[in-house]
């Protein structure tokens, strides 16, 4: 199945992009949970637009009510007083397949990240998801990102690299990629492995290695989830 622009016309006129890309996310997961990770492993997708949060004030006007041996005591809930300042917010989209190990409690240990055009639309968007990322390989969990935006040029995996510090002889040139990382110990000292795929339209998408980790390494094919979806979703 070649690479389709998903965010121009005609495809982008005949199909939402938000609804390809959960389902593509869900594919991969499933994918993942059908024998494609070890024993002890599980995949769930995890989808969020705009990072919607909400406080209901409401919530917090009837008094918790709680028992204190035969008698019910009242307790009137703290209020925190007024911020001192308040700062523009940044709730990165997220289309994310996040991978747990199941022994003593689920525990994160890699994740696949579908980039959106929200989270290409700005800098302080760029800089959000980035930190993101940056923030799972810190956590020595293995990742990989897919960008098949094509609606906006930025690389975000040069976002990741300036946020590691690195120079930009790791950067890449490209706008479409598949990327994927692996947090390891080589030596006792700690270093990413990188694979790094740039992606063209009508090209089949690669099988990338996925970190769980940074110790088993398992194939993520993207083709084959892509294509699953696309026959499903676009025909």
């Amino acid at each position: 199945m070649p690479l389709l622009d998903h965010f121009h016309p005609p495809l982008s006129q005949r199909r939402h992009w938000e609804s390809f890309h959960a389902a593509w996310a869900s594919a991969i997961a499933d994918a993942l949970n059908d024998g494609g990770l070890p024993e002890g492993f599980f995949a769930e997708e995890l989808i969020s637009v705009g990072g919607r949060i909400e406080i209901d004030v409401a919530t917090f006007e009837e008094p918790e009510v709680v028992s204190a041996g035969s008698q019910t005591v009242a307790v009137k809930p703290w209020a925190a007083p007024p911020p001192t300042q308040v700062m523009p917010g940044v709730y990165p989209d997220s289309f994310a397949v996040q991978v747990y190990r199941s022994e003593g409690g689920p525990t994160l240990v890699a994740a696949v990240e579908l980039v959106s055009p929200g989270n290409k639309d700005r800098q302080r968007q760029r800089n959000a998801f980035a930190v993101k990322c940056a923030s799972y390989l810190f956590q020595g969990v293995g990742l990989v990102v897919v960008d098949i935006v094509t609606s906006r040029r930025f690389n975000l995996h040069n976002d990741i690299v300036r946020i590691l510090e690195q120079p930009d002889s790791f950067a890449m040139s490209g706008h479409l990629y598949a990327t994927a990382y692996q947090p390891r110990q080589r030596d006792g000292e700690p270093e990413i492995a990188q694979w790094l795929h740039e992606l063209r339209l009508e090209d089949a998408l690669p099988t990338v290695p996925l970190a769980l980790a940074g110790v088993v390494v398992v194939p993520v094919d993207l083709e084959a989830s892509y294509a699953d979806v696309c026959r499903r979703r676009i025909g």
